[in-house]
């Protein structure tokens, strides 16, 4: 917008402001405000403003874990009333997420009455709930009367907070965080406080260790709900590596014996942050639209801890690929991402890495140790000055009474005498008369010597950094102490396992209800798929023109083959086949089949069958047909072709002799071994022809010979000795068939 386009000052003091800066400047405020003091943690003590604000509140309203409990109302309103002028009811929840075991795996909160469930249930109103601070909130504010950070105005200007708590808890990590700010957001899983505190002391030791070696004390997000975490470790190194990635979790189940070979499965722990009501309503929904053929039933039967109990469909299901299927389709496995964005100092947003942010994290440790040494000494320091003043004053009391009784001027006249400091004056004059009685010199010099070895102390560990890390690293390892895992609330809840390598096709397979159908395929290639296994089909209808080509019994599991002229083979599903109602649909628009090409044949698919194909050449070879499985549209060029030749035949290879028959009505035998087996190519000459194409192939046992069809329906067959005159070896022209060969040239009906 150029400047021309602002208006004038006007004499009403109203200027003119070009739209674009206005709108910039404003939105960045707003963007910066909700990025630093709204959405995003402190990396130092894990806690977003409202977070800090709860926990100080509470410490003034002197909530400690021993303590008794006070209405959460209470807390609110000093909340919101000095620190945090914001809506009530968000404060009220983020106080009751602080207090929800399910969602914070080291509570801040201790709360009495109504804070909700695992099912999504809505805490209590606040005037009905109570709360107080947890022996690990306690930890996260120790220090702050120490002088331990720095303490800055409320927004009225009345009252003072601090910007970050000492946290002597690693609590980013610990109970995780998540959050969306603008144009950035943070999500960060929960962990076990004594791994981290492990990691923390190798690091402390090894600063310059790679980020991998602290994944030997860290394995992975420790969720409240428990669960089993099924990441694979590389993608688990490089979220911790980078601060970016996600973690696949899943449902902690197992299989319950009910006698009689009758079993159950019982969900004992779902993912974090799944309301359990919404996934077993999720799970019922599946179940009633018959997505989930493997199950037959599911049960809430959760009090305290969680039960849910899925009936199989029937005792020869398999629980591993019940439990896959449901996986799949539901959030009894999730993927909980990590986006490690926080606040680096309080101020700069960046991700940060595994190592990154624990080094951040020590680094506030031990300036908050050193804060609080230093305020500790300048105590000692006065100390230690008004003992002295008062040995001074006990040795000399009687004179000291006079002046403070006699003189105009006590405090000048006490300094005059004695050599007094102001701070050692001001300490006597201000001592209360019953304290005479305690003025020995025995407990006065007891009390300087011990001040002074603890100066002493204070003063080495100020002055070296190898102290300091040293007592950060007891300081931590006390820590690791109380939520070590032989404690109840440190021992790992979220478990490490592989998930079951399952084939896709499997779990696919599973989600299939499995009924009898009846494919019928027309001359000119449109396919449906009839209910149940039909006999009968002399009334079924055409399009005009069209008329039955094949049709074959399947089931809603199985896959259909289908082989073109153009030598591919195309996968259909058959439970993606049209219904029988109408004419059923184009195998053309089904999958992406040339217009000039037909459909020779469409079978069921058998794995480890091997089958027989030939191009109208009499040119082809063996394929197994676990090989010839499309996974795309586009099918799976198997047969080789050069024009003019198109693909004709596709039989199953059972057997161990070939019969091939060509339209010139010459028949030859021969071993099936000389045709080879291959994946993909042209193929060998099965029979020479000077003119004309193939008819008919039957792949046979010699023990049983070769059977055939006439036109009328009888069989006949033929031993190996009676077909001597027609064996031979592949590629050579053959001769007449044996009397009662069908005019057709074909061998009669074959089922693939």
């Amino acid at each position: 917008m150029g400047n021309e386009l602002i208006p004038p000052s006007g004499p009403s003091g109203i200027e003119g402001i070009e739209l674009r800066a206005a709108l910039e400047e404003r939105y960045l405020a707003y963007a910066l405000s909700t990025i630093m003091h709204r959405a995003l943690p402190d990396v130092r003590d894990g806690l977003k403003p409202v977070h800090r604000r709860l926990l100080y509140a509470m410490r003034l309203l002197k909530l400690d874990p021993g303590a008794g409990f006070k209405k959460c109302a209470r807390v609110v309103g000093d909340v919101i009333g000095k620190y945090h002028p914001h809506g009530d009811q968000a404060v009220y929840d983020a106080l009751v997420r602080l207090a929800q075991d399910f969602a914070q795996r080291y509570p801040l909160i201790d709360g009495q009455g109504n804070f909700g469930n695992v099912d999504g249930d809505n805490a209590a109103a606040m005037r009905y709930t109570e709360a107080r601070l947890t022996d690990t909130a306690k930890r996260l504010l120790d220090g702050l009367d120490e002088d331990a950070v720095d303490f800055r105005e409320t927004y009225d200007g009345e009252d003072r907070e601090p910007i970050v708590l000492p946290g002597g808890f690693p609590n980013l990590l610990g109970n995780g965080s998540s959050g969306i700010a603008v144009g950035m957001a943070t999500s960060i899983p929960p962990h076990n406080a004594y791994e981290l505190c492990e990691a923390s002391q190798y690091l402390i030791k090894n600063p310059k260790c790679e980020p991998d070696e602290l994944l030997q004390f860290i394995k992975g997000p420790d969720f409240p709900t428990g669960g089993l975490l099924v990441s694979d470790e590389a993608a688990i190194r490089e979220a911790y590596t980078t601060g970016r990635g996600s973690f696949r979790v899943r449902a902690r189940w197992e299989v319950e014996d009910l006698g009689r070979g009758q079993w159950n499965v019982v969900v004992t722990e779902i993912p974090y942050q799944v309301p359990k009501s919404r996934l077993i309503e999720k799970i019922a929904e599946l179940l009633t639209a018959r997505k989930l053929p493997l199950l037959e039933d599911i049960r809430d039967e959760s009090a305290e801890d969680i039960r849910i109990v899925l009936v199989p469909r029937s005792r020869n299901v398999d629980a591993t690929l019940l439990m896959e299927s449901l996986f799949k389709l539901t959030d009894l496995e999730n993927r909980f991402a990590l986006n490690m964005n926080v606040l680096s100092q309080g101020k700069v947003p960046m991700v940060m890495g595994l190592k990154q942010v624990l080094r951040e994290w020590l680094d506030h440790r031990k300036e908050v140790l050193v804060r609080r040494s230093e305020h500790r000494l300048a105590q000692i320091n006065h100390r230690l000055e008004v003992l002295e003043g008062y040995l001074i004053a006990y040795l000399n009391l009687d004179e000291v009474i006079r002046i403070i009784r006699e003189e105009d001027d006590a405090k000048g006249e006490l300094i005059r005498t004695f050599e007094l400091t102001d701070v050692q004056a001001e300490a006597i004059l201000n001592m209360r008369l019953r304290s005479l009685r305690k003025l020995e010199e025995l407990e006065i010099r007891k009390e300087h010597e011990k001040l002074s070895a603890e100066k002493e102390e204070l003063t080495l560990l100020l002055g070296s950094d190898a102290r300091q890390w040293t007592r950060i690293g007891k300081e931590i390892g006390e820590v690791s102490k109380v939520y070590g895992p032989e404690t109840d609330i440190g021992k790992r809840r979220t478990g490490l396992a592989e998930a079951p390598d399952h084939d896709l096709d499997d779990i696919q397979q599973a989600m299939i209800e499995k009924e009898p159908i009846t494919v019928i395929v027309s001359e000119k290639g449109w396919i449906r798929a009839l209910k149940g296994h039909q006999a009968e089909l002399g009334n079924l209808a055409f399009k005009q023109g069209d008329k039955l080509k094949l049709s074959f019994h399947a089931e809603t599991t199985d896959k259909i083959l289908i082989f073109s002229t153009g030598g591919k083979f195309f996968t259909l599903g058959a439970d993606k086949l049209p219904g029988g109602r109408g004419h059923g649909e184009p195998i053309r628009l089904m999958v992406e089949m040339d217009e000039a090409q037909d459909v020779i044949s469409a079978f069921v698919h058998k794995p480890g069958r091997i089958l027989l194909i030939s191009n109208n050449e009499a040119r082809g070879f063996r394929v197994p047909e676990d090989d010839v499985i499309a996974n795309t549209r586009k099918g799976k060029q198997v047969l080789n072709l050069a024009a003019p030749a198109e693909a004709s035949i596709c039989v199953t290879a059972e057997g161990d002799h070939v019969a091939v028959i060509g339209e010139n009505r010459k028949l030859l035998v021969f071993p099936l071994e000389q045709i080879p087996q291959m994946g993909r190519g042209r193929g060998v000459r099965l029979q020479r022809y000077r003119d004309g194409h193939i008819a008919d192939i039957r792949v046979f046992k010699g023990e049983d010979g070769l059977t055939w069809t006439d036109s009328s329906g009888r069989s006949f067959t033929r031993t190996l000795e009676e077909l001597s005159d027609w064996r031979g070896e592949r590629g050579q022209a053959g001769r007449l068939p044996p009397t009662g060969f069908p005019r057709s040239n074909k061998f009669g009906p074959r089922e693939l």
